[in-house]
């Protein structure tokens, strides 16, 4: 489960895209690199989520595993970069589905 994407199935934060980085018990830890920092995850219940399974990349997981306080800010940007691609490859399936539709 760690190192997969999510969406949030329930709250003020419900179908916004995170990276889980940190799990324990009935509970994950979400990083989106905007909001919630690599330093400041949301936890959430798990039955709030959905889980999306699109991993992470090894060398990513390891940054956010043992972040450097003076690379934080880059790690959240790599974090941000990774949603954009999943977002990016959902867009694009999208489109192309509506043009075979046609």
């Amino acid at each position: 489960m760690i190192g997969e994407l999510a969406t949030s199935k329930a709250g003020h934060d419900k179908d916004r895209l995170y990276l889980i980085i940190g799990e324990e018990g009935d509970s994950v830890f979400l990083c989106d690199g905007r909001l919630r920092g690599v330093t400041n995850p949301k936890k959430k219940k798990k039955k709030h989520i959905q889980i999306i399974h699109f991993a992470a990349k090894a060398g990513l997981m390891q940054k956010v595993q043992q972040p450097a306080a003076d690379r934080e800010e880059e790690i959240n940007e790599q974090i941000r970069s990774h949603l954009k691609e999943y977002h990016d490859r959902v867009e694009l399936l999208q489109l192309l589905r509506s043009m075979n539709k046609n």
